[in-house]
């Protein structure tokens, strides 16, 4: 599987760096960081986005500003795609087709040929405006998937926390894994 993964400047950067570690081997990851990002996670974490990133083989890391990559172009074939952590900024841009990055150019592209698109927004609350814009997105087939804990589960750290949330993303994007104890 080809997954390309946004990751925006909203708070809790930090699940996006894990969900990119926890990938299975067979996943190819094509990451977008963008500029807010970066600066999220040094004001965050103090992590330095590119050192995190470089653990993972089978991962092709770009900016934000290299609209020439293969991921703009329908023409290079992915599967699916995840923005997490969503900002409310890139949700707007996204909602109303504005392109001006290769996050938010690779996200057009995914839908107008079709493929699947999980946005994980990251705010709260929602206001009217991005509910109207999550709304409008799911109408057009995006999943709409922000970190909401579950504790059927039994989470008790938040590491545990963390995995159920990569978990159900994965689950989202058809990823096999054993992050958390499913519902028996």
């Amino acid at each position: 599987m080809k997954l390309v993964i946004g990751i925006t400047g909203a708070s809790g950067a930090k699940l996006a760096l894990k969900f990119v570690q926890k990938l299975p081997s067979s996943v190819e990851a094509f990451v977008v960081v963008s500029k807010s990002a970066r600066k999220a996670l040094k004001l965050e974490q103090n992590i330095d986005i590119k050192d995190e990133l470089l653990k993972r083989e089978n991962t092709h890391i770009f900016k934000e500003h290299q609209i020439e990559a293969c991921i703009s172009s329908g023409s290079f074939k992915t599967d699916k795609m995840i923005i997490l952590p969503c900002s409310m900024n890139t949700l707007a841009k996204c909602a109303v087709g504005i392109s001006d990055n290769l996050i938010t150019r690779a996200f057009t592209v995914m839908l107008k040929e079709k493929r699947e698109v999980v946005l994980a927004p990251r705010e709260m609350p929602f206001s009217t405006l991005a509910l109207e814009n999550m709304h409008k997105l799911s109408t057009l087939g995006v999943i709409i998937a922000p970190p909401v804990l579950a504790y059927y589960s039994k989470q008790d750290s938040i590491e545990l926390m963390e995995d159920f949330l990569i978990g159900k993303w994965f689950d989202l994007l058809k990823i096999e894994h054993n992050l958390y104890e499913r519902w028996k």
